[in-house]
């Protein structure tokens, strides 16, 4: 039922943010309360709350639902930001794109060493902000605990690079 309304409400937006790319836009589930709901009830379900004790969200969509899903859980929510986002001292990450590379940063001191993180973010496709995030966390003495995503791109094999630090992978709509 909820990968239906999902279906019908994510929003394909062709050659963005480049020629060749079908972004999948996750805003008009914003404007649907009752599917918001849903969605946080949905990613929470999986999750045994013994088994987390903190939940990160990657800038910027990975906020949204990522908070929601700490509130219901009852957890701290710390953010993943792109570099020079954050105010205080950082550590910093960089991981490669297709033609480049980019930089995550999280605060020194955004969970207690040894904590165990789920990771959020809108959308898995080819895991690799996802994965620098995990190599974060893991740099600051924390252990993946596992990920929600709302989307998954399948055919972009996102999955296979986050099996090393988890196999704990919940999602909500996957396109193959």
């Amino acid at each position: 039922m909820i990968d239906q309304r999902l279906r019908a409400a994510v929003r394909d937006v062709p050659d963005f943010p480049k020629p060749g790319i079908i972004f999948k836009d996750i805003t008009p589930i914003l404007k649907d309360p009752g599917l918001c709901e849903a969605v946080v009830e949905r990613m929470a379900e999986p999750i045994n709350p013994e088994t987390i004790d903190v939940v990160a969200g990657i800038e910027s969509r990975g906020f949204l639902f990522g908070l929601m899903l700490a509130q219901r859980r009852g957890k701290p929510f710390v953010p993943v930001r792109k570099v020079g986002k954050l105010p205080y001292d950082t550590v910093q990450q960089e991981y490669a794109l297709e033609y480049g590379s980019a930089t995550i940063e999280m605060h020194a001191d955004a969970f207690p060493v040894g904590s165990r993180l789920l990771i959020h973010d809108d959308l898995l496709a080819t895991g690799g902000t996802v994965t620098a995030a995990s190599h974060l966390i893991e740099r600051l003495g924390g252990h993946i605990a596992g990920y929600t995503f709302i989307i998954c791109l399948d055919f972009l094999n996102g999955r296979d690079r986050l099996a090393t630090f988890s196999s704990q992978i919940h999602t909500l709509l996957s396109y193959t």
